[in-house]
């Protein structure tokens, strides 16, 4: 499955490699499909892409980390 999500981060999280350790905790492929960076903040579209309960556990382990905000994307589509 794929989902978008719109990552916003804190100035905290800003630095962070949170997509990477994304990548490395879980068996999902990242997809950065826009980004910006402004006065200590970021926002972040990201396609996550596995199987299903691995794309549910990485979106969960998102929300759970500081300075991290998941949003879905509007009109979003989850293909199979």
């Amino acid at each position: 499955m794929k989902l978008r999500v719109y990552l916003n981060f804190e100035q905290d999280a800003v630095t962070e490699p949170v997509i990477w350790k994304l990548a490395k905790e879980f068996d999902v492929m990242t997809n950065i499909r826009t980004a910006a960076v402004k006065e200590g903040m970021g926002l972040v579209g990201l396609e996550i892409e596995g199987d299903i309960e691995t794309v549910e556990a990485s979106v969960k382990w998102l929300e759970a980390h500081a300075g991290v905000h998941v949003e879905p994307i509007e009109q979003n589509v989850i293909e199979g």
